[in-house]
């Protein structure tokens, strides 16, 4: 059994604390790993930042073979990581191994990045270069959804623009984050890669620290007003991915047995803990009732529970703050609108929510208003698009979105009306390493993925030549 430590300058290291983790399929204990203290997170960062020069200094070509050994590592590895995933997460085993090699794939394209210096001008009178510089420590806060593939997304971009790295998995699922620290710890010089944990207590004090230039941060949006709060002591630069309310739109012209188990998909996806799950199904009248049946039919089909069970499709809550959020908003929707499917709790331990489907609910219910963040979808039913179109856009939120219609051109005409940084066209949540995603009004901040998401750890340096 791993001992869980942190990795403070190359070295694991017992923290000045414990937490005990919880196994949300089972409210048993996960195991335990060490806690750092606020002078172990100061260790941290003095040592990301003592490296940081020699590793801005290593050509590129050896950060990308140190990152790529990451990435092998963590392959290689993807059963065991996987495993201790399922235990703190509570997914399915096989989606929390896809994860693992979710993790290494991500990290192998950003390894692949180039720091070309890109030349605006040259001319008899002057040269312009534009040079991409590291920024220097960077912190990463993940959140307990995807700890290990939301991690991916940060750290093969920080390291091979040669940044060094101070990760902070969320309290609740510290444990494959620690291990795979542990694994991977030899591959790169020490202090180039740090990964504390703590009990939700150290948060502010990277957002905070005079020594980091960056905060990398993906959660809720309430936290992420806090990050950006503290961040502005020192003014440093901040990528901000935070909540959802995403919003389907479905038109009259789709066949509801072909479509209600896309739909379902993209809702229930991680038991509804993506922060770009589809989280408003808005469905036209004349196709509303056989969608609601067939999604019902559906959610009453899954089979719910311990991840490590075979055949399991969807698991606990994450944690039980969530799973009682969930039952707060279902009971809400309870009075608000009808639930054709699920709602209940099963008689087990664990945080396990049935999955719900709710019909004849609208704005001014918390499932519709609130990102659920859960396994509950409102069904809510339009007659205009364009009266529906307005009802998606008065959200606070603006992650994704989708269109639906066997009409691509028609749906495509309505996509990008929805004020949201990402719009699929009959699709939801397709998300690729080389495109950029971005959340638009109070879901984010910044860029992650893609070129202009790897530039955001990075210095736009100008040199102009006379």
């Amino acid at each position: 059994m791993p001992n869980f430590e942190l990795l403070i300058d190359g070295k694991m290291v017992p923290g000045a604390a414990s937490l005990d983790v919880i196994n949300p399929a089972t409210e048993a204990l996960a195991g335990t790993c060490s806690r750092a203290s606020e002078s172990q997170l100061d260790e941290a960062v003095e040592a990301a930042s003592s490296a940081q020069a020699a590793w801005a200094a290593t050509p590129i070509e050896e950060r990308r073979t140190a990152v790529l050994k990451v990435a092998e590592i963590a392959a290689a590895h993807a059963p065991e990581l996987g495993a201790i995933l399922t235990s703190e997460q509570g997914k399915p085993l096989p989606e929390a191994v896809a994860e693992v090699y979710g993790f290494s794939m991500f990290t192998q394209h950003f390894a692949a990045m180039e720091m070309p210096v890109e030349v605006l001008e040259d001319s008899e009178t002057r040269r312009v270069e534009v040079h991409r510089t590291p920024l220097g420590v960077v912190g990463a806060i993940i959140p307990w959804n995807f700890p290990l593939i939301l991690l991916g997304f940060k750290l093969g971009p920080a390291l091979i623009s040669g940044n060094t790295l101070v990760v902070k998995p969320a309290p609740t699922t510290p444990l494959s984050t620690l291990r795979l620290a542990e694994l991977v710890k030899d591959a790169l010089p020490p202090g180039v890669l740090n990964v504390i944990a703590d009990a939700n207590d150290l948060g502010s004090k990277i957002s905070a620290h005079p020594k980091i230039r960056k905060v990398s941060f993906t959660g809720s949006t309430a936290t992420g007003m806090k990050v950006m709060s503290s961040a502005s002591s020192t003014l440093k630069r901040v990528t901000l991915e935070m909540g959802g309310n995403d919003a389907g739109l479905f038109l009259p012209d789709l066949d509801p047995k072909e479509i209600a188990p896309k739909i379902f998909d993209a809702a229930f996806g991680n038991n509804g803990q993506i922060c770009i799950a589809l989280k408003r199904a808005y469905v036209h009248e004349d196709i509303y009732d056989d969608v609601c049946d067939e999604l019902a039919a559906i959610a009453k089909s899954k089979k719910i529970g311990d991840g490590t069970e075979e055949g399991v499709e969807l698991g606990p809550l994450q944690n039980k703050a969530q799973y009682e959020k969930v039952q707060a908003i279902i009971a809400d929707a309870a009075e608000k609108g009808t639930i054709i499917a699920g709602g209940g709790v099963p008689d087990r331990p664990g945080y396990f929510i049935e999955p719900t489907i709710v019909r004849d609910i609208a704005e001014g219910a918390r499932l519709v208003d609130e990102e659920q963040f859960g396994p509950a979808l409102p069904v809510i039913k339009y007659s205009d698009p364009e009266e529906a179109l307005a009802r998606i856009n008065r959200s606070s939120d603006g992650l994704g979105g989708s269109v639906w219609s066997s009409d691509a051109a028609k749906a495509r005409d309505l996509a990008i009306r929805i004020d949201s940084g990402t719009v699929w066209v009959n699709k939801h949540a397709d998300l690729d390493p080389s495109i950029p995603f971005s959340g638009a009004k109070q879901s984010g901040i910044g860029t992650e993925l893609g070129r202009e998401g790897f530039e955001e750890f990075t210095q736009r340096r100008v040199i102009n030549i006379s």
